[in-house]
């Protein structure tokens, strides 16, 4: 196993070394290092290799060296893992001594200090036995990120899941291990700034109902006056509803409500789930600090969302209230990390606030969501952004009970 001990380097401005030491230990992964980085040599990033589907893949060189900076034992199996970006290649590694993901980061997310921060989340949760897949340090300094060649690698355990089978028994212990996070998260200082902003008021939406009208029209150039009146409609009455909730939850006192580290991207698919039992929570790049009712909020809305298939006219417009009364039960479980009454009765707000911001972002940049068409996805937003102004008492009076 390597070396368990903090390595005192850490990336600095210059790329040299900074004396401070790292002093979150991390137990079972051995990777404690996290701030320092560890170099395979190489500076000038060389064009990646794709697949027949256009997605990124290692080149046989470049996986020679990258793990050889890894005590692994002997490899019997390496298998392609394509799930995420395309940008990012994944490789399934089965050696003597357990089965590992090995990572590299798509560009523009390989900021050493934004990866440090993240890998000092990840770090201190699993010392403290929270579900998530371990990070390996390296064979020479144990430092949880290897970059080589202009990239910057990772390496994990790879842990054996199901995805999220809708039952409610899931859906109560995904809250419960959100909760838990949260409690776990609540008094860890990072060693770098966190990120902040959300979905909550957020420029990018407000750019985003901007741009989106022009988008569309640009993309669709043989639009008919009544395709164009339909859409400047959507456009206003989603960018109402939003500074509506806006304002609701702003005038519950939001802002001034305590702040901190949260996962912020907490939906089924960066969850591995055995049973009804959530084994590892994925994906912390979206970390940063707000108050974790913007957390818990997105969440409620990601476990009771109702869709359907590539036709969003067909999707309900009603969440599936049972999973989200189960959801936000199972967050309140938690020992010392219930919910108070003055966040429940934002949470409706906050859920139009993210189903918005998660819609009209994307279709103000491609028209598309997905591979569905902006114009009738933002329809069917629209049914459920109406079904949660009508709900919002309703719902709340649900959860407060």
């Amino acid at each position: 196993m390597p070396d368990p001990r903090p390595n005192p380097t850490r990336p600095s401005p210059a790329g040299g070394a900074d004396p401070r030491s790292h002093t979150t230990g991390l137990s079972g992964s051995g990777a404690s290092g996290l701030s320092g980085m560890s170099s395979a040599g190489g500076s000038s990033p060389q064009k990646p290799a794709t697949d027949k589907t256009g997605r990124q893949t290692f080149g046989t060189e470049e996986l020679a060296i990258v793990l050889s900076h890894y005590d692994l034992g002997v490899i019997d199996l390496i298998q392609a893992y394509p799930r995420g970006s395309r940008k990012a290649p994944k490789l399934i590694l089965r050696t003597d001594s357990g089965l590992y993901l090995l990572k590299r980061r798509a560009r523009g997310k390989e900021d050493k200090y934004k990866v440090a921060f993240c890998h000092g989340i990840q770090l201190h949760l699993a010392a403290q036995q929270f579900p998530l897949p371990h990070l390996i340090g390296t064979r020479r300094d144990n430092n949880s990120m290897l970059r080589h060649d202009g990239h910057t690698y990772e390496l994990f355990e790879y842990i054996k899941g199901t995805p999220y089978d809708q039952s409610l028994e899931a859906t109560q212990d995904a809250g419960k291990t959100l909760g838990l996070m949260h409690k776990l998260i609540r008094t860890y200082h990072p060693q770098y700034d966190p990120p902040t902003g959300s979905y909550h008021n957020a420029r990018s939406v407000h750019n985003a109902f901007a741009a989106l009208p022009n988008t569309l029209a640009r993309l669709s150039p043989a639009q008919t006056p009544e395709q164009a009146q339909r859409i400047s409609r959507l456009n206003r009455f989603l960018n109402e509803a939003y500074l509506d909730a806006v304002q609701r939850v702003e005038d519950a006192g939001l802002s001034d409500w305590p702040t901190q580290i949260v996962h912020s991207d907490w939906h089924p698919g960066n969850m591995l789930f055995r049973g009804s039992r959530v084994v590892a929570v994925i994906d912390y790049d979206a970390a940063r600090i707000h108050q974790r009712i913007i957390d818990a909020a997105n969440g409620a809305l990601q476990f009771s969302i109702i869709g359907g298939g590539d036709d969003p006219r067909e999707w309900p417009d009603y969440i599936d209230e049972s999973r989200f009364k189960r959801f936000l039960r199972g967050y309140d479980s938690v020992p010392d990390n219930v919910l108070s009454r003055a966040e429940l009765r934002i949470v409706p707000w906050l859920m139009i606030q993210a189903l918005v911001a998660e819609s009209v972002i994307p279709i103000a940049a491609t028209g598309r969501f997905a591979r569905m068409e902006g114009p009738p996805f933002l329809e069917m937003v629209e049914r459920k952004v109406v079904w949660l102004q009508d709900q919002a008492d309703a719902l709340v009076a649900a959860v407060e009970g």
